[in-house]
């Protein structure tokens, strides 16, 4: 028993602590800049609008005009003053940020 505990403990210390951090989607950087545009556009152009640097791949959705493909899920949120709201951006799975879709939800519990 004397061999298990330093055995143990040399496998646990030499395990990574924390997992690879994913790489950021290739079109991340386009949906920040749409979501700002996009947030401007829905509560008007408020010098106080502030776009989160996070970008979130959510699942993916398949195109309703054909099943095989699918879209790319990319979840932004923006703020104005007290307001949250959520944004989601549909990419189609080609070469560049082609943009299929968007939509912005106000977060509020009513």
């Amino acid at each position: 028993m004397k061999f298990a505990f330093p055995f143990a403990a040399a496998l646990i210390l030499a395990s990574p602590a924390l997992p690879a951090a994913a790489a950021e989607h290739a079109c991340a950087a386009h949906a920040r800049e749409r979501g700002a545009e996009l947030l401007a556009f829905h509560a008007g152009n408020d010098e106080r609008i502030e776009i989160d640097a996070d970008v979130k791949q959510v699942p993916g959705i398949e195109n309703p005009a054909n099943p095989r493909q699918r879209f790319d899920v990319l979840e932004v949120w923006g703020f104005v003053y007290k307001g949250q709201y959520r944004m989601r951006f549909l990419y189609a799975q080609l070469n560049g940020c082609v943009l299929m879709g968007e939509e912005v939800l106000q977060h509020a519990s009513l």
